[in-house]
């Protein structure tokens, strides 16, 4: 396991004369796989936590400190990413700063539904702390619970969404949920596009479920008016990170500052394919098929009213967070029908602009 945590903003050194002790206690933790509920949006270690070795900031561990602290990387370049995705025994990227020796903890995945019994939670239910996680079998949404000796906590970081596999789609529906059938599907190898690797399972107790500072589990459901649930939403998580990316370069750009906070309403997340057949001019292989685009609409100026000005704000934005983050590069619409002003942004990995 590595000791060194580096960050952008490096605290003032501590005392020579500690180093050497506070050393020995360092334990840091990165924890691999693919993308929060809770208090903690971004992490900066508090300074009795905080060394300086030559260039860089070193987290070492006080005995008296919590247990276990999410790593700012834990919640997305943007630091506001509030949910990983991964497969049922996928591996999960979940970095950590731990307070102790990482061998003398272990960890279990905790359902929703029984985080309030995390002091009953059995220690043979648990599994040794490694360099990797694995995500639970059963699909749903978690949160990670670390244990060693009778101190039991809930990670205060980003909740885990294991998803429902692709393969287990029957036909055109997923559990009775009517879906309809991707391109891949019809043309095989005659096409470059592929399939979602799975589908989040939403209950209508998860609706407001956090993704990120700004959007709600909620804003990707289809807006199909199917009956019963669950439902199933495709999610990326790259196209989260992107938006909430988008708007803290708004606050910068209109001068609120990164911590600025906008009203933002999704007009539409994830359309099923039998769903967005049915949508007006939408293109017969949309990204929001594939979970990785959205239709957003932002006051971004703060005049109480949406308007092309609005948009045009959002579209300088991401111009600047593509050409920071290339790995993020996609397809941005701007739209301006009637009294509706919206701007479609994805994260299809190559470029395409338009006016709808």
């Amino acid at each position: 396991m590595g000791q060194v945590v580096t960050g952008e903003r490096q605290p003032r050194a501590q005392s020579a004369r500690r180093a050497p002790r506070l050393a020995s206690h360092l334990a840091s933790l990165g924890v691999f796989g693919s993308a929060a509920l809770g208090v903690v949006q971004f992490y900066h270690p508090p300074r009795q936590f905080i060394e300086s070795r030559g260039d860089v900031a070193v987290a070492v561990a006080d005995s008296t400190g919590p247990l276990a602290l999410p790593s700012r990387d834990a919640f997305g370049r943007s630091g506001e990413v509030r949910v990983l995705f991964a497969l049922p025994g996928e591996p999960v990227v979940y970095p950590m700063e731990l307070r102790g020796d990482p061998t003398q903890l272990t960890y279990a995945w905790v359902p929703f539904a029984d985080t309030g019994s995390i002091q009953a939670l059995p220690v043979e239910s648990t599994r040794p702390l490694e360099p990797r996680f694995e995500a639970p079998s059963t699909p749903g949404f978690y949160r990670l619970a670390l244990v060693q000796g009778a101190e039991r906590i809930l990670v205060d970081g980003p909740a885990l969404s294991v998803m429902v596999p692709f393969s287990a789609k029957l036909g055109n529906s997923l559990n009775g949920y009517r879906i309809g059938t991707y391109l891949v599907e019809r043309l095989g190898k005659r096409t470059d596009e592929v399939a979602p690797p799975g589908f989040v399972e939403i209950d209508e107790d998860k609706l407001d479920v956090p993704l990120t500072k700004h959007l709600r589990l909620a804003d990707f459901v289809t807006h199909d008016n199917q009956e019963g649930w669950p439902r199933y939403a495709a999610l990326d998580a790259r196209l989260l990170d992107k938006i909430e990316l988008v708007v803290a370069e708004i606050g910068r750009l209109s001068g609120k500052g990164d911590d600025a906070s906008f009203e933002l309403d999704v007009h539409s997340g994830f359309r099923t394919p039998l769903h967005n057949r049915r949508v007006q001019r939408a293109a017969r292989d949309s990204r929001h098929q594939y979970g990785d685009a959205a239709d957003i609409a932002i006051d971004s100026n703060g005049d109480g009213r949406i308007s092309f000005a609005d948009t045009r704000l959002v579209a300088a934005a991401v111009e600047v967070v593509e050409q920071e983050h290339p790995d993020l590069v996609g397809g941005m619409g701007l739209y301006n029908r009637g009294t509706a002003s919206y701007v479609h942004i994805d994260a299809r990995g190559r470029r395409a602009r338009w006016r709808g």
